[in-house]
């Protein structure tokens, strides 16, 4: 089965093309049609040597997902289903905000992580993404904008979509350069954020590339028997560890971390739990900020209900009187199956039914 070539940085497109013996601009050449000029095949690539495009066609394809469902929200989000090439479906968000359009992308199929809360772990983990699996989820979407004639791009991507983006460290650091490359699709660092459940080692390693992508860090719970009920990935990961990398991370990048903490009714947001959270960030509120989600129920886990907009609010007003930055995320798309996961589920239900 032939690769995608959204797979390939372009230094690794480059290394790939000189070893055929093509020259360095025609790595330049390629690069430009795939990500300026955003061509559906390489016949078009009519600049590029007959040797060059040969060689592309008997290796690889461009895009190797297929449009499943597409679902327009009111406000103006759209959630794509895509299909893998082995028939696995995976999750695209496109989201519409004032300072642009927004791209939620999926790093795996099914995740492991095992956050009790979560639509995306209700299917456990069959694979990591590769690379082009994941470019793929911007240039299927950017697609969708240029069919629209309206001249629209996507500027900023984050990295929240099913799965652990952490756990699929490689293709993750590819995907990020493929995008930000500033001759191709020119999506600025800092207009990425990645979102990790708190894998410690991967975010001092994600510290150590000394990269200008945002980190955000799902905490949820600002202690370990709390964290340790909704989320089980803090046995392996607890949060005096997650913190002990967190410090790691500010020490080497002094760039600011977002936490995020999904708010459950009468789970883990009373005001004590928001004193408990202003504490664990006390020595580092200078470069945090906690962004508080309003829980979307999930139909398989019942046991957990959006808290009330009283609790909200009080759990805000506690971390904002301590000095902790902090917000209230807006929501999208809730007309659509908002929670990430759903949509997928839902579609695999649904052909079991039909089977």
């Amino acid at each position: 089965m032939k690769k995608s070539i959204y797979g390939l940085t372009k230094e690794q497109l480059t290394e790939w093309l000189l070893e055929r013996g093509q020259k360095k601009f025609r790595a330049e050449q390629v690069w430009n049609w795939l990500y300026v000029k955003r061509v559906q095949s390489f016949v078009e690539m009519n600049n590029v040597n007959k040797e060059c495009l040969q060689l592309l066609d008997d290796h690889f394809v461009m895009q190797t997902l297929k449009e499943s469902v597409k679902q327009e929200s009111n406000d103006g989000t759209i959630k794509f289903l895509f299909q893998l090439e082995d028939g696995n479906l995976i999750e695209t968000v496109l989201m519409r905000f004032h300072y642009g359009l927004s791209v939620c992308v999926t790093t795996q199929v099914g995740c492991n992580i095992g956050c009790s809360f979560c639509a995306s772990g209700l299917l456990k983990k069959s694979r990591d993404l590769t690379a082009g699996e994941i470019v793929g989820q911007i240039m299927k979407v950017q697609e969708h904008l240029d069919a629209q004639g309206k001249q629209e791009r996507v500027s900023h991507i984050v990295v929240m979509g099913i799965g652990e983006p952490f756990d699929n460290y490689t293709n993750l650091m590819d995907f990020l350069s493929v995008v930000n490359d500033q001759k191709g699709l020119s999506i600025g660092a800092r207009h990425i954020t990645v979102s990790t459940s708190g894998l410690a080692k991967k975010i001092k390693d994600f510290a150590d590339e000394e990269t200008q992508v945002n980190l955000a860090v799902s905490l949820h719970a600002p202690n370990d028997e709390l964290r340790s009920r909704i989320m089980i990935i803090n046995k392996a990961f607890p949060v005096e560890k997650v913190m002990e990398s967190v410090d790691y991370y500010l020490e080497k990048t002094n760039r600011r971390i977002t936490f995020e903490y999904i708010l459950l009714r009468d789970v883990n947001d009373h005001v004590e739990e928001a004193k408990q959270l202003a504490d664990l960030l006390d020595n580092k509120r200078h470069l945090s900020y906690v962004n508080l989600i309003p829980y979307n129920p999930v139909d398989e886990h019942g046991q957990y209900q959006r808290s009330t907009p009283e609790a909200i609010d009080a759990f805000f007003q506690t971390l904002k009187k301590r000095g902790i930055n902090c917000g209230v995320r807006t929501e999208q798309g809730t007309d659509i199956d908002a929670a990430c996961g759903q949509l997928r589920s839902k579609q695999i239900k649904k052909e079991k039914v039909t089977n």
